[in-house]
């Protein structure tokens, strides 16, 4: 009979151990997950397609082609109609062979540069042999240096913008006449084709850096989002961990409560002078210590009911703050309600991952600039609530104030690295303030809040989120 039992209870223990494994893998998968984005890579990536070349490739052939037998049969012009479509070929000819291999796959930087570098020759010949600066449509050499500047490397960017200006400056040494009337030379004058060249030149750097500037703002955007989206995606997982400990603790409860069984009914067939008397009395106490862990477990506040969700404004902002709490620098925070008394614990807040997050990054970057004081000022009326965080601190510097809130801006004069280096008050010190803030500030502006910020009239730096009254889950029994 207690073998069977003791088979009986290895069992259960066998079962609930695998459990118990599989409970802990889930969890450590749940936390483990991506908690950050992609770093910023220290290399550069490669954007453009193969396919996207050669369809811009086949555009530029069928424009060329069809101006060409445009200008030698529409208006009888004369033209070297072979020498144009024999370089036209050219280009055909490098697209058929290119369309014969892997037309989905993206290209290496220097590739596509050594494509676009054929383009612009390919061009500067067409030109050069159709009037070169006299032809106005000189201007398209800046097509593929504008291409390069917004989709490959610098470095390789760089390349077809040098092989497209050079292009440009080789039509001001050589070039056929321009297609004309039969018995006519057209001729601009050679102060008029200098301008013109200029101009060129002009246009392929100004268009190239301003496509090389706007796609690296959009590449640093769309990380800094990433960036945002993964740190919303932790707080969040990190919220509901309780609410997975309680459905585990709920699931191995009923294991272990057939273990508990079956270990007292050992005890009870088993005289107190049998050697198994002890093990089985054990066995019985540490089943009921993990039941009774269990019911701690499954009645905890991270079950995320909606009680636990509803917490006074201050208990939240507190929650907030307090790891930032230091000997140095003291926080105050205050609760504004007209009409209600004991404001601090009548208004109720939903908790939020993402408003936890984003008064944390606010609180803690105030608490590192403030000299003594950080004040968290929360006003709830019938209309709006607003919260705002100030420091006595030496405030942001004013050269970026305008940019600030933009991913990767990171400028503000900090006193307390002033006084490590030796340094006085006001000198300018790039740390903090860049990602993390725009972290912040995205993530309060998705749940709807009006954020800005400055440096107060009286010293420091405040930043300011305001909802309308419908944008935010506030709770009180009187507005």
């Amino acid at each position: 009979m207690i073998a069977s039992r003791n088979f009986v209870i290895r069992q259960q223990d066998f079962h609930a151990g695998m459990f118990v494994s599989k409970t802990l893998n889930h969890i450590s998968a749940f936390l483990n997950g991506p908690d950050v984005a992609a770093p910023i890579s220290g290399g550069e990536q490669d954007h453009l397609r193969l396919r996207t070349l050669i369809m811009l490739r086949w555009l530029a052939i069928l424009g060329q082609s069809a101006m060409i037998l445009l200008i030698a049969y529409g208006f009888t012009y004369q033209i070297r109609l072979w020498l144009a479509l024999g370089i036209i070929m050219g280009s055909a000819w490098l697209n058929i062979i290119l369309s014969l291999g892997r037309r989905h796959q993206r290209v290496a930087g220097w590739e596509a540069a050594l494509q676009l570098s054929f383009d612009a020759v390919q061009l500067g010949l067409l030109l050069g042999v159709t009037g070169g600066l006299n032809n106005p449509f000189c201007l398209l050499l800046i097509a593929p240096p504008t291409v390069a500047a917004a989709n490959l490397p610098t470095r390789h960017g760089l390349i077809v913008v040098v092989v497209s200006m050079a292009a440009a400056i080789a039509l001001a040494f050589w070039s056929l006449d321009l297609p004309w009337k039969a018995g006519e030379v057209f001729v601009l004058p050679q102060m008029y084709r200098l301008g013109f060249l200029a101009a060129i030149l002009v246009g392929i750097a100004f268009t190239a850096g301003y496509a090389w500037q706007a796609a690296l703002e959009a590449t640093r955007m769309a990380q800094a989002l990433a960036a945002t989206q993964a740190v919303l995606e932790k707080e969040t997982r990190l919220s509901a961990l309780g609410g997975l400990a309680a459905a585990a603790a709920h699931e191995l409860g009923t294991p272990l409560g057939t273990i508990q069984v079956v270990a007292r009914e050992m005890l009870h067939g088993l005289k107190p002078d049998n050697p198994l008397y002890e093990d089985a009395e054990l066995l019985v106490s540490q089943s009921q210590r993990c039941r009774d862990i269990l019911k701690a477990l499954s009645a905890r506040p991270e079950t995320r009911d909606a009680v636990y969700d509803q917490v006074p404004l201050k208990v939240f902002l507190s929650s907030a703050a307090e790891p930032y709490q230091s000997a140095r620098v003291a926080i105050h925070i205050e609760i504004e309600a007209r009409g209600i008394d004991d404001a601090d614990n009548r208004i109720l807040i939903h908790r939020r991952p993402e408003w936890l997050h984003a008064f944390s990054a606010f609180i803690e970057n105030a608490v590192d600039f403030a000299r003594s004081e950080v004040r968290i000022a929360a006003e709830v009326t019938r209309g709006y609530v607003a919260l705002t965080i100030s420091d006595d601190g030496p405030g942001f510097a004013p050269d970026i104030l305008s940019r600030l809130g933009e991913p990767y801006i990171s400028s503000r004069y900090d006193a307390e690295e002033g006084v490590k280096a030796g340094k006085t008050l006001g000198e300018q010190s790039h740390s903090g303030m860049g990602l993390g803030f725009f972290i912040a500030k995205t993530l309060l502006e998705h749940t709807g809040a009006n954020v800005t910020f400055g440096n107060r009239e009286i010293g420091g730096a405040y930043v300011r989120a305001l909802w309308q009254r419908n944008q935010i889950d506030i709770l009180s029994p009187d507005i």
